[in-house]
């Protein structure tokens, strides 16, 4: 049965992935063991960047657009079920980054793009947030930030080169998959090595 053309993003979709992880050896030193984790945060975001496109081509009200990103919310949030405490940790990350995601997206449906600040001003004022463990005022910087990825503005990559692990590095990868998935839309293909 195909994919009706109303569902951005489905359970099946988000388990398919799930499963793919629990069937590999996941080694965190390496890079191609760990671009599974890459394309599985990438194809939600793409989903979520194709309801906004939805919005904003009117295809899409604000309701439903916000309907579909709760439903990319309930779907990607889901505890896996994985005895491996390390792929746990990694798909927790994902979920982190997802989280910007849908959140700038839900921002962006209901109050449009951030006027007050550059991508650049809402990264460092949410670095700073976070250095003062200020995590909620980082996050909605970064939100912010994600409107305007979303309204067409870049995140340069050299942004959160210098950033500690934490929060805002999480996010930032988030809002990296958000800008790709912005700029080409295209479905990751679950079975692509």
């Amino acid at each position: 049965m195909s994919t009706p053309p109303t569902e951005y993003y489905s359970a099946e979709r988000w388990q398919n992935w799930v499963d793919r992880i629990r069937e590999e050896e996941i080694d965190a030193e390496d890079e191609d063991s760990m671009r599974v984790f890459d394309l599985m945060q990438d194809d939600a975001a793409i989903a979520a960047a194709k309801i906004v496109s939805s919005f904003d081509d009117g295809d899409l009200d604000e309701e439903g657009a916000s309907e579909k990103i709760n439903e990319i919310g309930d779907i990607v949030f889901s505890e896996p079920d994985f005895d491996d405490e390390d792929k746990v940790f990694l798909v927790g990350s994902v979920q982190e980054s997802l989280s910007i995601v849908l959140h700038a997206c839900m921002e962006y449906i209901h109050a449009g793009a951030a006027e007050e600040a550059s991508i650049e001003e809402y990264v460092a004022a949410a670095a700073d947030a976070e250095e003062e463990e200020d995590i909620e005022s980082a996050r909605g910087f970064l939100v912010k930030a994600g409107t305007l990825i979303i309204d067409g503005e870049n995140l340069s990559p050299e942004l959160g080169k210098d950033l500690e692990y934490g929060p805002v590095a999480e996010w930032l990868n988030g809002l990296a998959s958000l800008q790709s998935a912005m700029e080409d839309p295209e479905v990751v293909e679950e079975d692509d090595e």
